[in-house]
C-alpha cells in the first residue's frame, strides 16, 4: 500500500506542476515540492522500516523529512 500511495503523490505531484505551469493555477513548485518532500521521506521511512531495513536506512528518510519540513515552514512564515 505504501508503493501505492507513493506513485500516487509522484502523479499528483506531476499533475500540480504541470496545472501550474500551462495553467498558472496552483501553488508555487517550491511550496509544492518542499511540502510533498516531506510526506514522500516519511512515507519512504515506513516502508523501509516495514521492510526490515537498517537504522541508517529511516534515520536518513527521517531526516530528510525533517528537513523539508524546516524548508516548507520557511517559506511560509511571514
Amino acid at each position: 500500500a505504501v508503493d501505492l500511495v507513493l506513485a500516487l503523490m509522484a502523479a499528483e505531484t506531476l499533475l500540480l506542476l504541470a496545472l501550474h505551469r500551462y495553467g498558472h493555477r496552483g501553488p508555487a513548485p517550491a511550496d509544492l515540492l518542499a511540502n510533498l518532500a516531506s510526506g514522500f521521506c516519511l512515507l519512504l521511512a515506513l516502508r523501509a522500516a516495514m521492510a526490515g531495513a537498517a537504522w541508517p536506512w529511516l534515520a536518513m528518510a527521517l531526516s530528510g523529512s525533517l528537513a523539508a519540513h524546516l524548508v516548507d515552514l520557511r517559506r511560509r512564515w511571514p
